[in-house]
């Protein structure tokens, strides 16, 4: 039997350089300008502008797309915190920042399409909704039937095998995932990810260093 939890927060996006401790926040806009929260400071940045070593690159339905030493992230008004070391290719740790109620919320990839993750040590496998996985392209009904115990009791589910799993720039293959006949808010990013890491968390910040 397999238990899933999740629960509810509003946070903002996060973006973390390995070079320190930068993050960045998009906090509203004015016009073409975006309103961003770096390093805890507030700046107006227009499209194409740099500011504190962040480039704003587009801005648009709520979603600003930055980059910073090479790394590219999209924030969201509302989105979930993620804050990665490193850039480029090889990068093999995350940083997650608590959002309200001490959750850990990330933007990601599920076999290249995007979804919502909240980082649950309590869920067996990464889990998802089927509208979720419809979403998203998965072929779930060829996965494996099974029947998961959850808080409001048992229902139908899936086991299936997620192709590749992305969060931030480190990327992780061949994940089982579970797919759920209810209703979630999130994708659960739970233990068939989280293993494959070594993982520490000091008071608001969780890191997760990728086995080898």
């Amino acid at each position: 039997m397999w238990f899933i939890k999740c629960g509810l927060a509003a946070a903002a996006a996060l973006l973390c350089q390995a070079a320190g401790a930068q993050s960045v926040a998009l906090t509203g806009s004015l016009g073409s300008k975006a309103l961003l929260m770096i390093n805890g400071t507030p700046r107006t940045v227009a499209v194409g502008s740099t500011v504190d070593g962040v480039r704003l690159l587009s801005l648009a339905g709520g979603q600003a797309v930055v980059e910073a030493s090479g790394q590219r992230q999209t924030l969201q008004l509302g989105g979930s915190p993620v804050s990665v070391a490193g850039s480029g290719r090889n990068s093999t740790q995350i940083v997650l920042q608590a959002g309200a109620g001490g959750h850990f919320y990330s933007d990601g990839l599920i076999n290249g399409r995007p979804v919502r993750f909240l980082v649950d040590t309590g869920a067996t496998a990464v889990s998802m909704t089927v509208h979720d996985a419809e979403r998203i392209g998965l072929d779930y009904k060829q996965g494996h039937p099974i029947k998961l115990s959850t808080a409001n009791g048992v229902v139908n589910g899936y086991m299936v095998a997620l192709s590749s799993v992305k969060v931030g720039n480190v990327e992780v293959h061949n994940v089982q995932g579970v797919v759920a006949a209810r209703e979630m808010p999130y994708v659960l990013l739970g233990n068939t990810f989280l293993t494959r890491f070594q993982m520490r968390r000091e008071n608001d910040v969780m890191t997760l260093d990728k086995r080898f």
